[in-house]
């Protein structure tokens, strides 16, 4: 009898042992498999933040119905947009595209087509023309800023030098920003080589 209890006895100690065992290699398991969980939710968040990052990185604005995109550069982005041609026809009049193609940064003030259209009549014909290619190149440098500057960086009152070497009175009012006497229509349109901010009329500088 003494023999046969001592024998149960071991068999429930064993049996108890093997519970045990049993339930920390459930808990472990299930510890292990929450953290792989949340492993897996962080690496699933950090590859949508990746995905958002590179989809920031690629996307455009439209402008003139074509979308502008950062992998051309100011001049090519221009060329696509309808209501761009006046300028993109001067830029090229005035023997500007390859210098607005190049590395830069550049800050453009892109004038519409309308508003080379508010101008005086014969205005734009006459700076297309070859004898007035530095007058056109004078006004055209005085839409440009040297630098990458988006609109979060412009701030009122801000003066910045041109190109052609004047300067520009940046004003912010209700939200509405200004360059010397231009609103700024459509700002931010990223470019391989810098910013453009599109405008409703066209600087001029001292003559």
């Amino acid at each position: 009898m003494g023999k046969t209890f001592k024998t149960n006895n071991m068999k429930k100690t064993f049996l108890s042992l093997v519970m045990v065992a049993a339930l920390i290699g459930a808990t472990f398991t299930a510890c292990n498999s929450n953290k792989t969980a949340d492993q897996n939710a962080d690496t699933m968040a950090m590859d949508s933040m990746a995905v958002d990052s590179m989809a920031m990185e690629t996307e455009g604005v439209m402008v003139g119905g074509a979308m502008m995109v950062p992998s051309k550069n100011i001049v090519e982005n221009a060329a696509g947009s309808s209501e761009h041609t006046t300028l993109v026809a001067a830029v090229k009049a005035a023997d500007l595209a390859e210098t607005l193609s190049g590395a830069g940064p550049f800050t453009v003030f892109a004038p519409t087509n309308a508003a080379f259209d508010a101008l005086p009549a014969g205005t734009v014909e006459g700076l297309l023309k070859p004898e007035n290619k530095s007058k056109l190149a004078k006004i055209l440098t005085y839409h440009v800023v040297t630098g990458a500057l988006k609109a979060a960086d412009l701030t009122d009152g801000m003066e910045l030098t041109t190109v052609e070497g004047e300067k520009l009175k940046v004003s912010i009012k209700d939200g509405v920003v200004m360059v010397g006497n231009a609103k700024v229509t459509t700002a931010d349109v990223v470019s391989s080589n810098g910013v453009t901010h599109v405008i409703d009329a066209v600087l001029m500088p001292k003559m």
